[in-house]
């Protein structure tokens, strides 16, 4: 069995022995495909460092994080434009729009968006995208831009059904992470009405941890809790949401 965590920033972890412990307790719950997407350009030598270490499981994602797109953002693309020229990544990304801390940034959030998604196509790689309450905004963008080249995962996937099928209809993936354990969330109802085939599985590491360690900080390992959690609501084997979901962030990535 093989589990991909599509979306952790273990990396934040700096202290190598607690590192070695996480990557080794991932291993021990069959994740052994682990994809990091930086945050801005200090980030990139962590990303770097973690995936170098353990290249049989970690992939590297690159991109600006739309909490991070401020006053300094074209230079800070820059600088994470002439790494991806520079190195092998697997995805733009974490990217996206963000307007639950700001919405003053709109607009170069929705510059830096698009100017990422143009790296992408023109790198044939997929995007990972964050939408924290601007669903509307980020489609209009995708709706805008949309071609054969366009494609992805929509991260931390916590939407309505309607939502969901707007994502699969452009061709994304829905990244399933640790909300999906919450009680209350109401995102096991919608996900119950879409097919595994749409669906690849995140921890977002070490943030949404799952239920049972709601509270604690979140892990690779976890991701078992995640996986089995979707295997209770689509009433199959773990063993079976392991291969569909890597299977299909195989045809994400490429990997």
């Amino acid at each position: 069995m093989i589990l991909t965590d599509t979306h952790t920033h273990l990396y934040y972890e700096t202290d190598p022995e607690k590192l070695s412990d996480l990557i080794q307790r991932s291993l021990e719950n069959k994740v052994y495909r682990l994809f990091l997407p930086n945050v801005d350009s200090e980030s990139i030598p962590l990303v770097f460092g973690l995936s170098e270490r353990y290249p049989d499981h970690c992939f590297p994602m690159l991109g600006l994080h739309p909490c991070d797109v401020k006053a300094n953002y074209k230079e800070e693309l820059d600088s994470i434009s002439k790494e991806i020229a520079q190195r092998k990544v697997y995805a733009i990304g974490e990217i996206g729009i963000d307007l639950h801390w700001d919405k003053s940034t709109l607009s170069i959030q929705q510059e830096a968006f698009r100017t990422q998604i143009d790296w992408a196509k023109n790198s044939d790689l997929p995007i990972v995208i964050h939408c924290r309450e601007a669903f509307d905004e980020i489609f209009e963008i995708l709706n805008e831009l949309k071609d054969d080249k366009l494609r992805g995962i929509f991260h931390c996937f916590s939407g309505t059904l309607e939502q969901a099928h707007k994502v699969i209809g452009l061709g994304f993936y829905l990244g399933i992470g640790g909300v999906l354990t919450y009680k209350n969330s109401g995102l096991d109802k919608v996900i119950q009405d879409v097919s595994l085939e749409h669906l690849v599985l995140e921890t977002d590491s070490p943030y949404l941890t799952p239920v049972p360690f709601r509270g604690k900080p979140n892990e690779s390992s976890y991701l078992v809790y995640i996986a089995q959690k979707l295997a209770d609501i689509k009433q199959v084997s773990l063993e079976e949401i392991a291969e569909v979901t890597t299977r299909n962030s195989r045809l994400v990535f490429g990997v």
